[in-house]
């Protein structure tokens, strides 16, 4: 890699936050600049992801895999360093971030980036965090891009207006705050006993803590896992998720479709990177939990699937359903099931981030009490024998048809059905634990399989009944007759995350093979943490000219 891509791994987190921080300066009444701001920057981080997931995922001139990529901020050696981490999986990460910035900041150009101040300048400073958090390489900058993740995502959750929005806000401030407080006291407890909170360098150590220190790192690890997976949602941590989530703005729920998966990629890193194989007595430290959390969650989110009866309940749920997925395969923890996972992350995110902005247009024709009633008509019945000769031949507009086949492919996708991607993904992930030996040894197929097979099954017939009933009352038998006034804006971003999602099918090999990669090298990460303890540092400046890490390459160790 030339010295101009080693830069290019910063550029995800440097180009939102200056270009945040431009905005922070200029008046919120200078709207268009904002506009042009942030549309320029999102735009070209999403040309930089894809820059730097190629080069994650290809091949170097030997015709090995590429190597992970380690950028060093100020010259010091890892793991003294601030270490920014580029490997597959944090690149599969950064396009589906990028993607989904760059939908959601379509449709709230229509009209939603008017309805509170500094919806720009949050957006790319949501960017920094959530970017940041995908590539860092050590827990403490970990902290820090959480926090300005968070910091942003309270002033998205509460743009706009209305009573149900300010107390879902508040509720979700309160929670992540306290989650806050367990990252921190987690983080804490493991430098106390590692000396180090570099991810590699710590993978390294875990294996020779002695039996006194182990309990306190595992207690450590256990409080940051908490934190963790509040932001997945796992039952019964994640209560506040669909309603938080129904009650956001859409494009703003469309981007937050993302964050729920940060504490997924968390889990999942530090699952099989700190407590691998080469973690000693800690191995598998959690898994068994994880993967009952999971199935719990699985479970939780069906059932409140089912009882929803507004789309936006339904969506907040399929969240849940969603990151308990991967949580139980992450738990599972075999590379083939893991390959599988990845690809359910993509198509599953992609989904529910366009179901989040199609139930903002589909609602905007109907009266706030159409679910209610639609329900209780399926319920008691109705007279329909007046009306039966009247209702043949009606005509369906064109904004009727494209939103009613958006809506059918958003429901195939949840519930799991073929053609589409989110069939592959469910049959991947069971292919994989019927296949335990894939890549490396794995579980015996035992009750806990079946267990979880069943629940991926019987949640996507979930997401099935749910979604047809709500779509006859919509798009078959809706009371109001009302055609929604949409704009072309607003509906090519849903399209466009379909048409990904299609895109996906249908170069279905492919991506399979990126994700067997990815899965691989995160099973075996002696790779990983050889990059990042042996990234070499720039020349050394000129004889005469202070060396800001020569005094640092003297010392091998972190006092505790």
């Amino acid at each position: 890699m030339g010295a101009l891509f080693d830069h290019l791994i910063a550029v995800p987190i440097l180009l939102p936050l200056l270009a945040g921080a431009l905005m922070v300066i200029v008046d919120d009444r200078r709207r268009p600049f904002k506009i042009a701001v942030n549309l320029v920057s999102t735009l070209t981080l999403l040309i930089v992801a894809i820059t730097l997931l190629m080069i994650a995922g290809g091949m170097t001139a030997s015709g090995d895999p590429a190597r992970t990529s380690v950028y060093l901020l100020g010259n010091w050696p890892a793991p003294f360093a601030i270490t920014l981490v580029l490997d597959r999986l944090s690149a599969l990460m950064l396009v589906l971030t990028s993607v989904l910035a760059v939908a959601a900041l379509i449709f709230s150009l229509a009209r939603w980036h008017r309805a509170g101040p500094h919806f720009h300048t949050l957006f790319q400073f949501l960017l920094v965090g959530i970017n940041g958090a995908f590539l860092t390489g050590d827990l403490f900058n970990l902290f820090v891009f959480f926090e300005v993740m968070l910091a942003a995502s309270y002033g998205l959750v509460l743009h706009g207006s209305g009573t149900a929005r300010v107390r879902a806000g508040l509720h979700y401030i309160a929670i992540n705050l306290s989650a806050s407080l367990l990252f921190l006291i987690g983080v804490a407890l493991i430098y106390g006993v590692t000396g180090t909170l570099n991810m590699a360098d710590l993978a390294a150590r875990v294996g020779d803590a002695s039996a006194e220190n182990r309990v306190i790192l595992e207690a450590g690890a256990a409080i940051l896992g908490i934190a963790f997976l509040v932001k997945s949602g796992m039952w019964p941590l994640g209560f506040w998720l669909p309603t938080a989530y129904t009650a956001a703005a859409a494009p703003v729920a469309a981007i937050f479709a993302i964050m729920s998966k940060v504490g997924v990629y968390v889990v999942l890193r530090l699952s099989l990177l700190v407590f691998g194989p080469e973690a000693g007595d800690s191995a598998g430290f959690g898994a068994h939990w994880i993967l009952v959390g999971g199935m719990v969650t699985i479970g939780f989110g069906m059932i409140g699937v089912l009882a929803s009866q507004g789309l936006s309940r339904i969506a907040g749920y399929s969240v849940l359903v969603s990151s308990g997925t991967l949580l139980a395969v992450i738990g599972y923890g075999t590379a083939p099931v893991i390959s599988g996972a990845l690809y359910y992350l993509v198509s599953s995110t992609l989904t529910i981030s366009a179901f989040f902005l199609l139930i903002e247009l589909v609602e905007r024709a109907r009266d706030a009490g159409a679910d209610v009633l639609a329900v209780t008509m399926e319920a008691f019945g109705e007279d329909e024998a007046e009306d039966a000769e009247e209702e043949v031949g009606v005509t369906i507009p064109f904004t009727l048809a494209v939103l009613g086949a958006s809506f059918a492919g958003i429901a195939l996708l949840l519930a799991g059905l073929p053609p589409l991607s989110g069939f592959l993904a469910k049959f991947a992930m069971i292919h994989g634990m019927f296949n335990p030996t894939g890549l490396g040894d794995g579980l015996p197929i035992g009750a806990g399989t079946w267990v979880l097979v069943a629940l991926l099954i019987v949640s996507g017939l979930a997401a099935l009944i749910a979604m047809t009933r709500s779509g006859i009352s919509i798009f078959w038998a809706s009371i109001e007759r009302t055609v929604p006034s949409v704009r072309v804006i607003e509906v090519l971003p849903v399209l466009g995350l379909l048409g990904l999602c299609l895109a996906m099918t249908l170069q279905g090999g492919a991506v399979i093979r990126y994700m067997d990669e990815t899965a691989a090298s995160l099973s075996e990460p002696a790779g990983y943490i050889e990059s990042v303890l042996t990234a070499e540092r720039v020349a050394r400046a000129p004889s005469g000219t202070p060396d800001p890490a020569q005094g640092a390459d003297e010392e091998t160790e972190v006092a505790p």
